[in-house]
Formats: C-alpha cells, structure tokens, sequence
C-alpha cells in the first residue's frame, strides 16, 4: 500500500489518478489527519496505517509568501519531512520525497548534477534542502526526486495564468533569462509510481525533456492554444519578487538513465497533452 501526502496538491492528485489505474491501493490523509507542524501530527497516521511507501508531495510550496513566514517554511518542509522519515524508519516504509531545482544557486548554464553543490538563494530552497538532508540522514531505502516548473489539472500554475491574462490582455512581459524545464504532473506521477515499485533508491531529477525561458515556455502556450498574444520577454531584474529566483535550473536526467528509469516527454509535448486535459475539464 502506497500513502500519499498532499494529495489536494498538482502532482499528489495526478499520483492518486495513476495509481488507481494502475491497480495500486494507497490512501490519502486529509489536512487534519496529517499535519506537518508537529512532530504527532507528521507521524501518527504514517505510525497507524503502516504503509509500505509514503510519497511526500506535500509542501510549503508559496516560494515568495516564504520569505517573511520562514519559520513556518522551514517547519513543514523541514521538520516535517524529516518527522515523516522517523515514522518511515519506524515501520520499515519506503519514502519518496518530492525536491525541488531551487536547492541549486542557478549559476553557470550547464545542467545540474545529482550530487552537484547545493546553494539555495531563497527561503524556499533552504526548506526543501532541509528535507532533503534529514531523509538521506534517516533513511536508506528512499528516493529524493527533483522538480521544477510544475503544472497539473489540479491547482494553480503558469500555463492557467496565462491563459487567463491572454483573456484581457494582447501583450505579456515574462522573464527570459531564467532557464529550466516545465514539468507535468501526470507525467512525472507515471515515474513516481514506476519508482515506487522498484529498490532502486538515491537521488533523480525528473522533469520534462528540454530547457526554455519562462518567455519561452509562455509563446509556446499562446501558440498551442491558438491565442495571438505577444509575449515581450524581460530580464528578472524588471520583475522583482520577494524571493530570489536562480537564473539556471536546469536538471541532468544522468542518474534516470543509470537507474533504467525512462525519461519524461519533451515540455512541448507535455504541454499539448495538458491542454486537452484543461479543456476536456473545463467542458
């Protein structure tokens, strides 16, 4: 049996919806079932109903809102994830803790490394680096997967923002000097549950295939769901955020191929299949 955390999340809902076509049981505490601000409220469920592997999506995943409530931040992505690998160690679980590219300091142009320096630039990353130390610390039989730049059916995210700004607006300013790769959840939830299914433990980065601008990644939106809207793309320094983001997130899928894992479909691909996805939704 499979539990999920954070299923109300992008990437725990599309996990949830994997899994049950795959035939694979797993359950799903609520908010209140699983709390991740106390040590008995982590770990209790997780204690009770014993499951063989816990995936951990949830998060604080408010990146800029991060920045002026750090302790809460630090708490549930830190303290909290390693609560959950003390209950994980307890019972013998599997974990496979869900990371993020904002670890890294976004230097240089070339792709990360698994093992490559971590230097993150925010509160967030810190938080997510606070659980990535205190699983590897924990536990030996678990999976600490790196992201970036999610998008899913359930929730919010870059692509239904600009779908949303092109209904009032013709011409966009984003960012273009920040480099990464888009992500979908459903695909990325595919990997996690062929993961989970395998002893292959360490550390991923799990994306989708090819590297854009968040300008990029914005034209080719427009482009696939036929909308005309100009997007001007901007450095970051005319679009400040209260949390810093890094210029250079890109992620080696090395350790995928070492491990025999398949890679994700390219973003372009991803992002065609999610906008069916929205529109058979929203119909």
């Amino acid at each position: 049996m499979v539990l999920i955390t954070g299923i109300l999340g992008q990437l725990g809902y599309d996990l949830s919806k994997e899994l049950t076509k795959r035939g694979v049981e797993f359950i799903a505490p609520s908010l209140e079932e699983l709390e991740l601000t106390t040590e008995a409220g982590a770990k209790n469920f997780i204690l009770e109903k014993k499951p063989e592997t816990v995936v951990h999506c949830a998060a604080y995943t408010a990146v800029d809102k991060a920045e002026s409530e750090s302790e809460l931040a630090l708490t549930v992505n830190g303290f909290g994830t390693r609560w959950v690998a003390e209950a994980c160690r307890e019972i013998g679980a599997k974990m496979i803790y869900i990371s993020t590219d904002y670890v890294f300091g976004g230097d240089g142009h070339t792709p990360y490394e698994i093992n490559d320096e971590k230097k993150p630039v925010n509160v967030y990353g810190r938080s997510k680096l606070l659980g990535e130390d205190a699983v590897s610390m924990i536990l030996e039989k678990y999976f600490i997967v790196r992201t970036s730049w999610v998008f899913g059916i359930n929730g919010h995210n870059f692509i239904k923002t600009m779908l949303r700004l092109a209904e009032t607006k013709n011409k966009i300013n984003v960012v273009n000097d920040q480099i990464g790769s888009p992500t979908y959840t459903a695909d990325l939830a595919k990997l996690l549950a062929d993961m989970a299914a395998t002893e292959k433990f360490g550390i991923y980065h799990a994306t989708n295939e090819g590297f854009c601008s968040w300008a990029e990644f914005a034209r080719e939106i427009f482009k696939q769901a036929g909308l005309d809207v100009e997007v001007d793309g901007i450095p970051t320094i005319e679009y400040p955020t209260p949390a810093r983001r890094p210029f250079n997130s890109r992620l080696s899928k090395k350790s995928l191929d070492e491990a025999g894992f398949n890679r994700l479909p390219t973003w372009q691909d991803a992002i065609a299949r999610y906008l069916v996805e929205l529109k058979s939704k929203n119909n």
